[in-house]
């Protein structure tokens, strides 16, 4: 009898997944698994490989319907260099054990190709090859892909599409990179998606006005707001360059943290707009929404974007957003219906587009009420791991 026929019909299909994630950190692709193995743990059980990172993360520990095992010693690079040969031994011993239903790699790191040279072994022993599903959710431009490390990264996606055997992305432009680098294979759109109990919940007037005390802001002042990564492909540096363009009671309230804090702080204090931009650093996800509901425009002129989970949130949220019509945002946002383009490299014509929100009030209700109704139709959680188990279960076909 077929081992993948007798799960179905009498236990629980058993997925290892690869990440070179800092689990239990919490960011866009940690959240999407996060969100999608709790949704589908009635029929499925999760493992999970990533590199250890931090020594005081435990070895094996449970979150939530995932049990994570991390390898390594506790220090960054080395951990993500060994991470793909540890981690493919690591994945034969728990398949012995478990006999995986398949295999789950999200995006092209040094964690999926754990699974891919895991597969290698397999071959070279004889053994089966366990299905696996590759997860693009890379934000990094093409540019990055084709030149970084020598092309090293290129190769990497060619390596890994050649041996995929369902392809998922998070956006048409992921999907349209992946045919472009020889894909062929089966495939399937599968966004990320908003916890629309968190984003869309009303935020009372007493939070409200403890965090405008806060922040500092008055009666007629109005707030722009960001939130990810601070990294130059999220273009912070063109809003904050915008600043100078844009009447003062305009300010720039920044959340999250990165490598680039420190440059946008400097470059503030040089434009002399440093006293209206505000660096809020790391939120967590449930406290987001409360900066969100004193904010007036939710702005990201992002230079190139996979999805852009942060654009979603912030339509739930009920928040008008200007975006840059690169990678995969343009499934979202049509400019002037779901939201406002501007130009990325460009902060006059952000100047333009928030002066187009704050003048025009049809247009900022519009914007408003058809981007709350497309994220509500499209990308909630409970559609999205529809989705996703729906690829699951296609495997079984393959």
């Amino acid at each position: 009898m077929n081992i993948h026929n007798m799960q179905g019909k009498n236990f629980k299909k058993r997925v290892l997944i690869f990440s070179t994630a800092y689990y239990p950190f919490v960011g866009g692709a940690e959240v999407a698994v996060k969100e999608i193995t709790d949704r589908l743990s009635r029929d499925f059980e999760f493992d999970l490989i990533t590199g250890r990172f931090n020594r005081d993360l435990p070895a094996v520990e449970k979150i939530g319907a995932v049990t994570v095992y991390r390898v390594g010693i506790g220090r960054t690079m080395f951990d993500k260099l060994v991470l793909p040969f540890r981690g493919a031994f690591l994945a034969r011993k728990l398949n012995k054990r478990f006999n995986y239903y398949c295999l789950w790699g999200v995006m092209v790191t040094f964690g999926s190709g754990a699974g891919y040279l895991f597969n290698i072994l397999q071959g070279l022993t004889g053994k089966k090859k366990v299905p696996i599903i590759l997860t693009l959710q890379e934000g990094d431009s093409e540019n990055h892909l084709q030149y970084k490390w020598g092309g090293l990264i290129a190769l990497s996606w060619r390596l890994a599409l050649g041996q995929t055997s369902f392809l998922t992305g998070i956006s048409n432009f992921l999907l349209n990179r992946a045919k472009k680098h020889g894909y062929g294979g089966r495939f399937a759109l599968v966004p990320n998606g908003v916890d629309l109990a968190v984003f869309s919940q009303e935020v009372g007037p007493r939070t409200r006005e403890e965090i405008r005390i806060r922040l500092g802001k008055k009666s007629g002042d109005i707030f722009l707001v960001t939130s990810g990564r601070l990294t130059h492909k999220n273009g912070v540096d063109d809003v904050i360059s915008a600043l100078v363009s844009l009447p003062k009671h305009i300010s720039f309230i920044i959340i999250g943290k990165g490598d680039g804090g420190i440059e946008l702080q400097k470059e503030a204090n040089k434009l002399g707009v440093a006293d209206r931009v505000k660096f809020l650093g790391f939120l967590s996800y449930k406290d987001i929404p409360k900066y969100f509901a004193v904010g007036d425009i939710f702005i990201r002129p992002s230079r190139s974007e996979g999805f852009g989970n942060s654009f979603i949130e912030a339509m739930a949220s009920g928040l008008p957003v200007i975006a840059t019509p690169v990678g995969g945002i343009p499934d979202f946002i049509d400019d002037r219906e779901t939201g406002v383009f501007c130009s990325p490299d460009c902060p006059q014509s952000i100047v333009k587009a928030v002066n187009s929100l704050l003048e025009n009030e049809s247009l900022r209700k519009r914007v408003v009420g058809k981007a709350y109704a497309r994220v509500n139709e499209r990308y909630g959680w409970d559609n999205i791991a529809s989705q996703m188990k729906t690829v699951f279960d296609q495997l079984s076909t393959l």
